[in-house]
């Protein structure tokens, strides 16, 4: 059984729903629907409907194609299909579609083939077509309709209109075609199937064990796997690696004896559009002694893939492929055999083509035993070095899985140089949902605004391409991967709050150029909908004043201006300033009496800025030009060197610790004042979380500001006591 959750939980597991709580789908379920269409997931769109409707009163007709199940036939939408319906959610396949729906797909058409086409959300317009997984909305003549080309389609078109709640019933709209801009949304579960000794159930989780394992087994209880694919396909994400990229000796046998394991998830995800993919031990052949060797380029290494994998698409048809992770902080790969990373992928992806899979490879590969004593040696710089000169030599089913930064989801770091080293490559972006820089789901950071200035970052200037166009807006592009922030909490991410960062990804990685406040305006309204004794505009007020710069108060109290990390070793919550400086792990700051920053520059440093195409290899050169945002990541100064702003590097120190400590103390006062607008166990929840952000931005500050005063000498310009 699912865990139980808050006292008063509507749900009757007692697990928290999210951004799907049933008043949402109150306008949909008060009205009378006709949905036109066959397959699973068609089965799954009549099930959200009726289900809505036998709780709100209205009614539901599916028909599942032509004209022999007593479907319309165009003209009057009363006759046959027993309407009239105000909504209707139609499969363009499933025709003849009822005469306002014909009507909208006509008018669709014609705009398509026109140069001020229709409204598009994602890519553009490319035929006349709604595309794959894409949908149309419009509403004409009294009916809301909703038109795709495949079922996944229709099913993400439902969740559209849930998202506009009584406003996708109101006045007539023009027909506005949403597809996503990237094929692949992906998110990966860092959970092990065995208990770790150190990581535990879930590496870098923070919101309880896993939904899918527990203690060395497939959980007996997968209601909450299936309710967390219905929660994905609300938000747009179609895939999710269901273990660790630190594959152990368990997870080694998900591809073998434990297949069933697998596929019983893929069951449960698979009615809402979501396929599973699972992480691999390179050294899998040899480690489950298949063969005498895990060589890339041996025989019957390949061969042991090759049938490993056709076993796999036996029992799950729909698998997406394998995730990996090699010749990376201890796990295996094809170094040890003299061979690269372009053969080892190229292994796997060979024995996936066949079936249509994909292999993601993690770019994430450093020396994690560097002398920190070697300043030429610069982890910044390793992924870099490693990939760029294979770029052109993976195969078309290779995704290189890319960390949105070149060190490890800091809260402030450059974007990764290699997204646009790899012209040739597909290149997919991660991010960490999961915070695990980023005050470990105990602490409210909205990263949407973070992931919206990466996606919109321009490597090649102004008049280039962004990266969101590298990895998302074609079909070379390998799209977005999240590393997952849910676990088996009531909550599914322990800090409610957090929620909102799992939904962003899903829209962003929808949507790429979407705004972060109204995504987050969006989550609002669905987790919260307007119900009785709830002012729902305070809420929302409040809740934007807490949470859109939330990232940036959290970056205001940590590490300063890009430098990174402080945090403590292994745990990495709270602060610790030299907790990494000495250790072979290679994240510096290199502060001393004089000054503190790395030196990456070409002229004097580590080259690290080398690695970017102009102008922002020129940009990063500069002392001058440099954003100070990330100057000490790039530039070891002097305490005394001026910002763009006029402040020196040590006041802008002090004063960004105080404030954010002061924006948190506001934000928890902030939250404090709603109580009563919501079930009060969540109330409590987010108080007891804020008193703990708030003890530890405290503690982020004094040591922060201790360590600089005691390294420098140079006092608070206003006087405030720095212990």
């Amino acid at each position: 059984m699912t865990p139980p959750g808050p006292p008063g939980s509507p749900d009757p597991y007692g697990v928290h729903p999210a951004w799907l709580p049933d008043e949402a789908f109150r306008p949909i379920g008060s009205r009378r629907t006709l949905l036109r269409g066959g397959g699973p997931l068609a089965g799954t769109v009549h099930e959200e409907v009726a289900r809505a409707c036998a709780r709100y009163g209205g009614s539901v007709r599916r028909q599942a194609a032509g004209p022999d199940d007593g479907a319309a036939t165009g003209g009057d939408d009363r006759a046959e299909t027993g309407g009239p319906y105000d909504l209707m959610l139609a499969l363009t396949a499933a025709g003849p579609l009822p005469a306002v729906a014909e009507a909208v797909l006509a008018g669709f058409r014609r705009a398509s083939a026109a140069d001020d086409g229709p409204a598009v959300e994602g890519r553009s317009i490319e035929d006349a077509g709604i595309g794959e997984e894409g949908y149309v909305v419009a509403r004409r003549d009294g009916v809301t309709v909703v038109l795709a080309d495949s079922a996944a389609g229709l099913l993400y078109g439902l969740f559209h209109v849930v998202r506009l709640g009584e406003e996708a019933f109101g006045a007539e709209r023009p027909a506005e075609r949403h597809r996503p801009a990237a094929r692949l949304r992906m998110l990966d579960h860092w959970d092990n199937v065995a208990v770790h000794p150190v990581m535990g159930q879930v590496e870098r989780g923070y919101a309880g064990g896993s939904i899918f394992w527990r203690d060395g087994a497939l959980r007996d209880d997968l209601t909450r796997v299936a309710a967390y694919g219905r929660l994905l396909a609300a938000c747009g994400v179609n895939a999710v690696a269901v273990n660790n990229v630190n594959v152990h000796a368990a997870e080694t046998r998900l591809l073998t004896d434990r297949l069933g394991d697998v596929a019983a998830i893929a069951d449960r995800l698979r009615p809402y559009g979501v396929r599973v993919h699972l992480s691999v031990n390179f050294a899998a052949p040899l480690a489950l002694g298949g063969t005498a060797t895990a060589d890339p380029l041996d025989e019957d290494v390949r061969a042991w893939w090759a049938a490993v994998t056709t076993r796999v698409y036996e029992a799950i048809p729909d698998f997406g492929g394998y995730v990996v992770k090699a010749d990376s902080e201890g796990q295996p790969g094809p170094y040890a055999y003299g061979r690269d990373h372009a053969d080892g992928a190229n292994l796997l992806a060979g024995a996936l083509a066949p079936f249509g899979g994909v292999v993601h490879w993690r770019a994430f590969v450093y020396n994690h035993r560097q002398d920190w004593r070697d300043r030429s040696t610069d982890r910044a710089r390793a992924a870099y070095d490693h990939f760029a000169p294979l770029d052109g030599r993976f195969r078309d089913n290779v995704i290189l899985q890319v960390k949105h930064g070149p060190i490890d989801f800091q809260v402030r770091e450059p974007v990764s140089p290699v997204i646009a080293a790899m012209p040739r490559t597909r290149v997919a972006l991660e991010l960490q949902v999961t915070q695990e820089y980023t005050g470990q789901q105990r602490h409210v950071c909205y990263l949407a605004p973070m992931w919206s200035e990466v996606l919109g970052f321009r490597p090649w200037g102004p008049a280039g391409p962004g990266v969101a166009d590298i990895v998302a807006g074609d079909v070379a592009g390998g799209g977005l991967v999240g590393v997952s922030n849910a676990g088996d909490d009531p909550y599914w991410t322990g800090h409610p709050l957090a929620q909102a960062n799992l939904y962003a990804f899903g829209r962003l990685a929808w949507a790429p150029s979407s705004d972060p406040a109204a995504i987050l305006d969006e989550w609002i309204g669905l987790t919260f909908p307007p119900s009785a004794g709830r002012d729902q505009g305070r809420l929302r007020e409040a809740l934007h004043e807490i949470m859109d710069d939330s990232c940036g108060t959290y970056e205001r109290y940590t590490a300063p201006l890009g430098v990174g990390f402080m945090v403590r070793p292994g745990r990495h919550y709270g602060p610790d300033v030299d907790g990494y400086e000495y250790t072979p792990w290679g994240t510096y700051h290199f502060a001393d009496r004089d000054g503190v920053g790395v030196d990456r520059t070409r002229a004097t440093g580590t080259g690290f800025t080398g690695q970017y195409p102009p102008p922002w290899s020129e940009v990063y050169e500069s002392l001058t030009r440099c954003p100070d945002e990330l100057l000490l990541f790039f530039h070891h100064v002097p305490y005394g060197h001026v910002l763009h702003d006029g402040s020196t590097v040590i006041q802008h120190i002090y004063d960004t610790h105080f404030a954010g400590v002061e924006e948190v103390e506001r934000a928890r006062l902030r939250w404090a004042e709603l109580a009563g607008l919501m079930p009060a166990s969540l109330h409590a929840r987010v108080r007891e979380l804020f008193a703990e952000q708030l003890r530890c931005a405290e503690e982020w500050r004094d040591q922060v500001n201790a360590y600089f005063l005691r390294k420098s000498g140079v006092p608070d310009a206003q006087g405030r006591r720095i212990p």
